[in-house]
C-alpha cells in the first residue's frame, strides 16, 4: 500500500504530516523511527497524524510521534503545520479550527499572510500537573545536574517543560547537559530542557532540547513555556519574542489562567508517497 504524506516545517523543526482521515495505516514504534532516519528514511523530529475526531465540536484529533517513535502531549510548530496542512488538502474550509490533542484542546488560527496563530491554553505550574517532583509550587527550582546546581522553571505546555536562564547560549553545551535534564529523576514522564538567554523585555533567545529528538532548530511549545517562565519571573513582558536558531516566534500572554498565543509560519516542503 502507498501512503501519501507531505514534509513540512516550523522555523525548520521538521514535520512528515500524514492524512488518516482519507487514509488508513497501521503505526508502530519501529515504523516511526524507520521513516525519522535521516539517512535512510525520510528525516523528520516529529511525526505529524490527522485523524477524525473524537469528541463533538471538535474538527480533528492530533497525534504526535517523536523520532525515537514514542509518542506525546503537544508540539506547537507542529501544530501550526498542521493547520496549513488540512486547509491545503481542503480537509476543513475554516480559518479556526479547533483540534484535540492528548494535551488538552487547542484553537488554530491561519491568518492571511499565512502566518499561523495557535491558542495553546493555559500553562500548568502544579507540580503534579507538569508531572515533576516537588513539594509545593515555585517560581523556580533547584535541579542538580551532573553535580552542578541549575535554577529553573517547571511549566506544562501539554508537554512538560523546564526552563533555565543562561548568560551564553553559543556557549552552552547542550549536546551533553541535554539528555541529563530530559531523563532527570525529578521529571517522570522525562522532559523538555530550555535553556533561555535575555536580550531585552519583549526579546529573548532559546535553545531547546526535546524528548525523544534532541536539540531542534525550534520548538513552539519550549518557546511558550520560556516566555512564560520569563514573564513570571519579571524578566520579560508580553509581547515577547523568541528567537529560536531556526527563526523567532511571537509569544503573548496576559498571566495566569490566561491562554498563551503564539505565531510564526509554517511551510511545506515536498509532496510524497511511501510504501507501507
Amino acid at each position: 500500500m502507498l501512503l501519501r504524506f507531505t514534509k513540512m516545517h516550523g522555523l525548520g523543526n521538521d514535520f512528515m504530516v500524514i492524512d488518516l482521515v482519507t487514509q488508513q495505516a497501521q503505526l508502530s514504534p519501529r515504523l516511526i523511527r524507520q521513516w525519522s532516519d535521516r539517512h535512510t528514511g525520510i528525516g523528520f523530529d516529529q511525526l505529524l497524524v490527522v485523524e477524525p475526531p473524537g469528541q463533538p465540536d471538535v474538527d480533528f484529533r492530533y497525534r504526535i510521534f517523536n523520532a525515537d517513535g514514542s509518542e506525546v502531549e503537544q508540539c506547537g510548530n507542529g501544530a501550526r503545520c498542521f493547520a496549513r496542512f488540512v486547509q491545503d488538502k481542503r480537509l476543513t474550509a475554516k480559518s479556526e479550527i479547533h483540534v484535540e490533542t492528548s494535551g488538552g484542546l487547542i484553537t488554530l488560527s491561519v491568518r492571511d499572510d499565512g502566518q499561523v496563530t495557535v491558542n495553546m491554553g493555559a500553562p500548568r505550574f502544579t507540580p503534579a500537573d507538569i508531572p515533576f517532583q516537588a513539594d509545593q509550587e515555585a517560581l523556580t527550582y533547584p535541579l542538580e545536574v551532573d553535580g552542578q546546581l541549575y535554577d529553573v522553571a517547571a511549566v506544562s505546555m501539554g508537554n512538560p517543560h523546564c526552563v533555565a536562564l543562561v548568560s551564553d547560549l553559543q556557549q552552552l553545551p547542550l549536546a551533553q547537559l541535554g539528555p541529563l535534564f530530559e531523563n532527570h529523576a525529578r521529571f517522570p514522564k522525562r522532559v523538555n530542557a530550555g535553556f533561555m538567554q535575555i536580550v531585552d523585555k519583549h526579546h529573548a533567545r532559546l535553545r531547546v532540547f526535546e524528548r525523544g529528538v534532541g536539540e531542534t532548530q525550534a520548538c513552539g511549545t519550549g518557546a511558550c513555556a520560556a516566555a512564560v517562565a520569563g514573564i513570571r519571573a519579571g524578566h520579560v513582558v508580553s509581547p515577547v519574542t523568541i528567537e529560536l536558531p531556526g527563526g523567532p516566534l511571537q509569544i503573548e500572554w496576559a498571566g495566569p489562567g490566561q491562554p498563551v498565543m503564539m505565531t510564526g509560519p509554517a511551510v511545506r516542503v515536498y509532496e510524497g508517497q511511501i510504501r507501507v
